[in-house]
């Protein structure tokens, strides 16, 4: 194959993961607290030798997790919250520590506030959050404070990566950051409301569209390159 051809092959590949990070985010328009991902594309140089000049493909192997905020939902739930401005809660796992915009919680059999997966939730000190059973009411103020009948309990711990740390999707919608964290200090948490998933239906279609059409475009000039090649290798051998 020539170098067309692999130039070519290397943006297709790229197109394909693409796609499919795009067919994720669709997947989960209503999954919250999920955070839109794109890919990266990148241009890769090859050196040749002296009587060719250099060789460039692309390369798109890079994941992006896209920040923005997503819609609130107002469910009225007790231990519903979410997040407004930056930050991610903060989850105990079999697997370590991660992070998460998802905040639908409730109090396990011990009293601790979990996630729907039995991941306990954190507060600023990395401490699991316990909520007294016999409780009549539970409020959380903007800055995390939990309070049972008007006495403070615990305040939740809203963290974020230290500039230069890249977050890494586990999956669905929990992170783990390579290296160290911090808190996050102008966010607020509302009680009673979900963060819906950031992805915009709209967009995202529109985008698989581009995608897809710019895929067949790559496809039909391999077909006419190998029509190309074959019909010099006939002329040729006659």
């Amino acid at each position: 194959m020539d170098n067309a051809g692999y130039i070519t092959l290397s943006r297709q590949g790229g197109l394909q993961r693409e796609m499919q990070a795009i067919a994720n985010n669709i997947a989960n328009i209503s999954t919250t607290g999920f955070r839109k991902e794109g890919l990266v594309f990148a241009e890769h140089i090859f050196a040749t030798d002296s009587q060719e000049p250099s060789l460039s493909m692309a390369t798109a192997n890079v994941r992006a997790t896209i920040q923005t905020q997503g819609p609130m939902t107002q469910t009225g739930g007790v231990y519903d919250f979410a997040i407004e401005g930056e930050g991610f809660f903060l989850l105990e796992t079999a697997d370590g520590q991660s992070l998460t915009r998802a905040g639908s919680f409730t109090p396990n059999q011990a009293g601790e506030l979990v996630n729907p997966d039995g991941y306990a939730l954190l507060d600023n000190g990395g401490s699991r959050i316990f909520v007294p059973p016999n409780a009549q009411s539970i409020n959380l103020a903007p800055d995390g404070t939990l309070s049972a009948d008007g006495v403070p309990l615990s305040q939740i711990g809203l963290y974020m990566p230290v500039d230069g740390n890249p977050l890494s999707r586990q999956n669905g919608v929990k992170f783990t950051v390579d290296g160290e964290l911090e808190t996050a200090e102008n966010a607020v948490l509302l009680q009673g409301f979900l963060e819906s998933s950031n992805v915009n239906a709209i967009t995202e279609i529109a985008r698989m569209i581009e995608v897809q059409r710019a895929y067949e475009l790559g496809q039909t000039f391999l077909e006419k390159e190998d029509e190309r090649v074959r019909g010099v290798l006939q002329t040729l051998g006659k």
